[in-house]
């Protein structure tokens, strides 16, 4: 493998691919997420569906505000202000044709470095079909988006607080010329809240004030402790002189505001001024005259239109001598902080709303399935049952998610106008709705189960009608339940709900799956009693535990000494398993012995590790010492078969794969059609170091034959401590470090191909597809003599395709596969 392919593959390839498994769409659906001409990160929609607060910014002040590279440094303090004070970061933008919540780091590097060409344009509403729809004929421009397109697409993300600079107004003569920004009329019926320092004074901020009045806009000035009439801003300066329509003391205040409007629910937008901090704030005199003088200037130029802002605004800073500039960046962070205190207080409303609600005794969708399948209301399981089962042993103990499924596939009658196959929005459709158990654990668990391999299985419901039934449906099919807590917190049984369209593929989805996470969770005290009877070879924990309860899952694993599984779940979760380890930046730890991402979630992972720090020493050794390794006979040509098989925009999985095998040995990603990648750290012992067929998979240290990866690293970090790290401090003691190393002695890199293409038409479900593979591979790694791991990925992507052709999350035809494990 050369080092150029090492170095572009571990420092994060700029490719992105679309994630395998099904990803939840926003929870407020007002457009498909089908659609190829809108698109919300990963992360943004992870953190939506989740109710984390979150934060739309516009780029406009990158495109047309900031010139390239100021805009770079702008944007990255603005959202890390967002994440500093506990919000999502949605920046919002048209990038290539195709409108964009959220960013990932290189699609915003490549939006900002457009900044100023003319391919780059201002986005409001009216543009938004232009821009996309010229994607179409491959005239694929960028966007910044204003006040008025960042609302809109906030508004069809699910997003309800926005954080900007200033805000657009009616002009000077604005009754005659009819000068009036759209950001006024979005407001108008958008429900968004628009935090800002208010429109700047050589607007006409009365006239202003009146539109939004006729528009239905709720505008409210932050008092910041004054007290009786408060001034709306006037964006450099605190005062206008003209009184603001309301006034409010804090953030709570706006987020109780914003919560109401909602529920009432009131389609337009709230307008919540936010002043300028006083040191920042210019005279109101001095800028009076400014904007006097700016404004005779546009006149006199014969400026109007959509030019006239921007001759005004670059006049301004040129009589201010830029101080206007310190200005803009001091309130538009203002601004972003106290939008980010909005987003959180509004989080916590809603979150004791829905307590709240889950507290009132009424009929579910799963006491309605309990009542018409024969179930009693009030489950009980015989405790002497539970009690005979916690002191069995498994070879395979299952901790993760137990949820009730919900499927709506898309059924049209003959009748229907609508011929796209996609289910009508705002409205009633029919369709055929099944239930079933689901939950990621649960799915893996019954994999196990059909295979002969009954697992203790561990999780969590809540005390109500949905976890009973769960409980019971578990027990009804033979499996243990004894490891499933009944929670009486308030907390509500984990549900997912899907929305297909007649090709069976996923439209929309929501998902509440938040009572695994509990960070003050002591999870030895809960389960640590069943680990220990049970005495598994094998455990198993999926990403929907909070990050400080994977920690504790995996630690007790190690501690027990038993083999660790991961399963990321999403790309928002898979990062999760870092977050509570502490020493990654000095260390390689071993975190689990197997992880299954999909091609997604390993980039996640993959730029975690490279974006919080861990590089600085531990990744950064790795790194040099991968690209230090001796090739195998055949292996460039191997690699070189595997990289033209792979789909271009896959080609950072190599890299990735190869970054995170010190934290899991053994990586198994799930390529769709491609197959499943296999990058595997080789014991010393392992027979396939002297197999001639595996020779063309794999990679030796630098050196003889006989230096094994654990003595080539020590060399390489006795080297690197006199060249390297001079500072004692940052000294590395590879007895600590990298210790775990010295039982390997080789990295194995191995695509293989899919078990069958299954053609469309064949396609029922794509819930459980993963978890199913999981469950497959582990009932054939439990064993006492297993197979070697290529034959078992193939049975596991055998047992997959099965599940993709069943309704149900988990086929019970994996059963016939028993046999050749």
């Amino acid at each position: 493998m050369s080092s150029l392919f090492l170095k572009q593959g571990l420092s994060g390839s700029v490719f992105r691919v679309p994630p395998t498994r099904a990803s939840f769409p926003p929870s407020h659906r007002l457009v498909s997420t089908q659609t190829p001409f809108f698109k919300i990160s990963d992360e943004v929609r992870d953190a939506i569906e989740s109710d984390k607060p979150v934060v739309a910014l516009e780029t406009t002040i990158y495109t047309h505000g900031f010139p390239y590279p100021d805009n770079i440094a702008l944007c990255s303090r603005l959202e890390g202000l967002v994440r500093v004070g506990g919000g999502i970061p949605a920046t919002i933008g048209v990038l290539n044709g195709v409108a964009r919540v959220g960013f990932e780091a290189n699609e915003l590097l490549e939006l900002l470095e457009s900044s100023g060409k003319d391919t780059t344009l201002k986005v409001s509403r009216r543009d938004l079909a232009y821009i996309c729809g010229l994607g179409i004929k491959k005239k694929r421009l960028n966007g910044g988006t204003t006040v008025s397109g960042t609302m809109l697409l906030a508004h069809l993300a699910g997003i309800k607080v926005f954080a900007t600079g200033g805000l657009g107004g009616v002009h000077k003569d604005g009754e005659n010329s009819m000068d009036i920004s759209a950001d006024l009329t979005e407001l108008g019926r958008t429900p968004v809240a628009v935090i800002s320092s208010g429109c700047k004074s050589f607007l006409d901020i009365p006239k202003t004030l009146e539109y939004l009045e006729t528009q239905g806009v709720c505008v409210c000035t932050f008092a910041d402790g004054r007290t009786g009439n408060v001034d709306l801003p006037a964006f450099w300066t605190r005062d206008s002189g003209i009184p603001s329509p309301r006034t409010i003391s804090n953030e709570a205040e706006a987020a109780a505001i914003i919560y109401a409007q909602s529920k009432l629910p009131v389609m337009s937008g709230l307008l919540f001024a936010n002043p300028i901090p006083d040191e920042y704030s210019l005279s109101k005199s001095k800028m009076d005259h400014v904007m006097s003088e700016a404004v005779r200037a546009a006149e006199e130029s014969g400026v109007s239109g959509s030019t006239n802002t921007p001759f005004v605004l670059a006049k301004i800073r040129e009589l201010t001598d830029g101080a206007t500039v310190k200005a803009n960046s001091a309130l538009v962070e203002n601004n972003v902080i106290r939008g980010t205190r909005v987003a959180v207080e509004l989080g916590n409303l809603a979150l004791n709303d829905k307590r709240k609600l889950n507290r009132r005794k009424s009929a579910s969708v799963v006491e309605v399935l309990a009542q018409t399948s024969g179930i009693p209301q009030q489950l009980k399981i015989d405790k002497s049952s539970a009690l005979l089962q916690s002191q069995q042993q498994a070879e395979v103990f299952v901790a993760g998610s137990l949820a009730v499924d919900t499927n709506c596939n898309y059924n049209p009658d003959r009748k229907s106008r609508n011929t796209s196959g996609n289910p009508d929005m705002h409205t009633s459709n029919p369709a055929i709705i099944t239930q079933s158990l689901g939950g990621v654990g649960q799915n893996v668990a019954s994999a196990l189960h059909y295979l002969g391999k009954p697992p203790q299985f561990c999780s969590a419901v809540a005390a109500d009608a949905s976890g009973q039934t769960a409980v019971q449906m578990l027990a009804n099919r033979g499996m243990r339940v004894d490891g499933v807590k009944s929670l009486h917190d308030g907390s509500r049984t984990a549900q997912y709900i899907a929305f297909n369209n007649t090709a069976n593929e996923l439209v929309s989805a929501m998902a509440d799956m938040r009572i695994l996470e509990n960070s003050q969770r002591d999870i030895s005290a809960v389960w640590g009693s069943h680990l220990a009877s049970s005495n598994p070879r094998w455990l198993v924990v999926d990403a929907n535990w909070d990050s400080s309860s994977l920690k504790q899952w995996v630690t007790l694993g190690k501690a027990m000494g038993m083999k660790t599984a991961f399963e990321p779940v999403s790309v928002g979760k898979s990062r999760r398993v870092f977050a509570h380890f502490s020493d990654l930046t000095r260390r390689l730890v071993h975190i689990a012995d197997l992880a299954t991402p999909n091609a997604s979630e390993l980039r996640a992972m993959s730029d975690y590790v490279s974006q919080n720090g861990h590089r600085e020493r531990a990744v950064n050794i790795w790194t040099l010492f991968l690209n230090s390794l001796r090739p195998e006979e055949g292996f460039k040509s191997a690699q070189n078969q595997l990289a033209a098989v792979l789909k271009a925009e896959d080609n950072f999985i190599l890299g990735c794969s190869l970054k995170l095998l010190p934290y899991f040995p053994c990586i198994l990603t799930k390529i769709g059609s491609s197959g499943v990648l296999l990058t595997e750290l080789l014991h010393k012992d392992d027979k396939r170091l002297t197999d001639s067929r595996a020779r063309p998979y794999i990679y030796h240290g630098p050196g003889s034959d006989e230096m094994d990866l654990g003595t080539a690293m020590q060399s390489l970090v006795v080297t690197l401590r006199r060249q390297t790290y001079q500072n004692p401090d940052e000294r590395i003691d590879f007895e600590k470090d990298f210790e775990y190393l010295k039982d390997f002695a080789g990295v194995y890199m191995r695509l293989l191909p899919p078990a069958e293409t299954v053609p469309e038409h064949e396609i029922v479900s794509v819930n459980g597809v993963g978890d199913t593979f999981l469950g497959v591979l582990i009932a054939g790694l439990a064993k006492d003599n297993p197979k070697p791991m290529d034959e078992l990925v193939m049975l596991a992507q055998r047992g997959a395709v099965m599940t993709l052709k069943s309704r149900e999350s988990v086929s019970e035809k994996i059963s016939s596969l028993r046999s050749l494990l």
